[in-house]
């Protein structure tokens, strides 16, 4: 194993997901995942979802790089982010609300549990 890795889709098999139906705000969104790294609470790789929207808490931390697309993240505390193309962002532990994908987005994230 290289200790330098380059964040691609080519050659790793996805992982096709939904939120879970309780969660679900808006619409049939369906989640693509390419993890790369999964190992001492480290997750990394590129996650891509279609437009809809769905209720988050977050008990880790993430931070995420957004390649194409529009989200808007809806905090529980009343605020609004909106994560286009060339946003990067750090999701900290405790952050609940609404991810709604506007558009398709594909973001790459590290998750660290």
């Amino acid at each position: 194993m290289s200790l330098l890795q380059r964040l691609s889709r080519d050659g790793i098999t996805p992982e096709i997901s939904r939120p879970d139906p309780a969660k679900v705000v808006q619409g049939d969104p369906v989640h693509t995942t390419w993890n790369l790294e999964e190992r001492d609470g480290l997750y990394s790789g590129l996650w891509q979802t279609t437009p809809g929207a769905w209720r988050v808490s977050y008990a880790e931390w993430e931070y995420v790089h957004i390649h194409s697309g529009h989200s808007i993240l809806k905090g529980e505390d009343g605020s609004v982010t909106h994560l286009r193309a060339g946003d990067s962002y750090l999701i900290r532990p405790g952050f609940a609300g609404i991810w709604e994908a506007v558009e398709t987005t594909l973001k790459d994230y590290v998750i660290r549990t």
